[in-house]
């Protein structure tokens, strides 16, 4: 068999030094526009939240102000089309995430709650009227929203929820509570789900409407730079136009917590990543018995383990961005990533941790931050049970949820 000539005299490709950072090279498989989302998120996070994000952490704030600089920035609604959106790709999107939480949870967080749910809401299942009248405010910042599924008896079971939309002439009156939602004390709309007799609906309920009140729930010990709210709704009165007219059954609500379970899968990456570099640093500078804590085998046990996780945890990420871009993205997939990946960060946070000792547990240091949150994020968007037996559902084709 002869070889093309192409193939019998090309130059042998030099082999790479592995990158401790990215040790398959998986930002290799990023198109210009996806580097390019990278560099400037990366950079922007950087040098704008990161000094800033133990002092809000600390204080239990998260400031209003940021969301124009990340609507400037196109990252509010960016893999939604028109209406000021960037309509960017789903790596695109997941890398965001990724350069948002390696500073912190809260601020993937936020970014999720405006774009994946409250905007991918309005833009799904909203009227032309509806999208014109909010998006573009939306993206910008100016607007800020919420999402309001999760009641105080309701969590897993969204299915059970109490809130309650009745007719009354030409408008819809809501009675109920909301639980743990991002954002709520922050917003300037929300998009509240109920049941109403013709099944479950959504509507747009402007948080200053008479009977609507925000109550910002404190004394919280992870996800403490983000605002979290529980909601009442008493009497709420709102038009015939409030309700999303394609917003029908709690399939279309589970869609759009689908967009923010991708976006948790990439952003735990970019936590992790960052646990693991704080411990990498930690152990190549601090000495211990006249040697630097990474010559000792015990510890690079654990940086190769850490390194371990994090490169399965991107490689998932990586994939299930490009089955969604091709439209072949399941939701039991999501369920595998988001279990996969924030198991796998939450164990490199806490190998992390182990690394530093004592002071991992300080706000000098990332790592107990990223970690507490990570424990939050495990319930947040689906408990680790609840996309366990959706994984065992989809292999076994039993379901045990009842």
């Amino acid at each position: 068999m002869t070889l093309p000539e192409s193939v019998e005299h090309s130059e042998p490709v030099k082999a790479r030094t592995p990158d401790p950072h990215d040790f398959l090279a998986l930002d290799d498989e990023l198109d210009a526009t996806e580097r390019a989302m990278r560099d400037t998120v990366r950079a922007y996070a950087t040098t704008e939240l990161l000094p800033h994000v133990a002092d809000w952490y600390e204080r239990a704030e998260l400031p209003r102000s940021i969301a124009k600089e990340l609507g400037a920035l196109g990252l509010l609604g960016m893999q939604l089309d028109g209406y000021g959106c960037a309509g960017l790709s789903a790596t695109a999107y997941g890398i965001a995430c990724r350069e948002l939480e390696a500073v912190d949870s809260g601020l993937r967080s936020f970014v999720s709650v405006q774009g994946c749910l409250a905007m991918c809401a309005i833009h799904r299942w909203g009227s032309a009227e509806q999208r014109q009248e909010w998006l573009p405010r939306m993206a910008a910042g100016e607007v800020l929203g919420c999402f309001g599924l999760t009641e105080p008896e309701s969590g897993s079971d969204p299915g059970s929820m109490r809130t309650f939309a009745r007719r009354d002439g030409g408008d819809w009156v809501l009675n109920g509570a909301k639980a743990w939602i991002n954002n709520g004390a922050l917003a300037d709309v929300a998009v509240i789900w109920a049941h109403t007799e013709d099944g479950v609906r959504a509507f747009l309920v402007p948080t200053g409407t008479p009977g609507f009140a925000a109550q910002e729930i404190t004394r919280k010990l992870a996800l403490r730079a983000s605002n979290t709210a529980g909601l009442t709704l008493d009497e709420v009165r709102v038009p015939a136009s409030a309700a999303l007219p394609g917003a029908r059954g709690l399939k279309t609500a589970l869609s759009c917590l689908n967009e923010a379970r991708f976006g948790i899968i990439w952003g735990v990456v970019g936590a992790a990543r960052t646990c693991y570099a704080s411990a990498l640093d930690y152990a190549v500078g601090r000495e211990q018995f006249g040697r630097s804590l990474a010559s000792f085998q015990l510890s690079q046990r654990k940086l190769a383990d850490m390194v371990v996780d994090l490169t399965h945890a991107g490689m998932t990420a990586l994939r299930l961005a490009r089955l969604k871009e091709a439209g072949l993205l399941e939701p039991t997939q999501l369920s595998l990533g988001k279990l996969a990946n924030v198991r796998a960060a939450t164990e490199v946070a806490r190998t992390a941790r182990s690394i530093l000792g004592a002071n991992g547990i300080t706000l000098d240091y990332p790592v107990m931050r990223h970690m507490s949150n990570l424990e939050a994020v495990l319930t947040v968007e689906g408990t680790e049970e609840v996309h366990t037996l959706s994984i065992g559902r989809a292999v076994t084709g039993v379901q045990a949820f009842r």
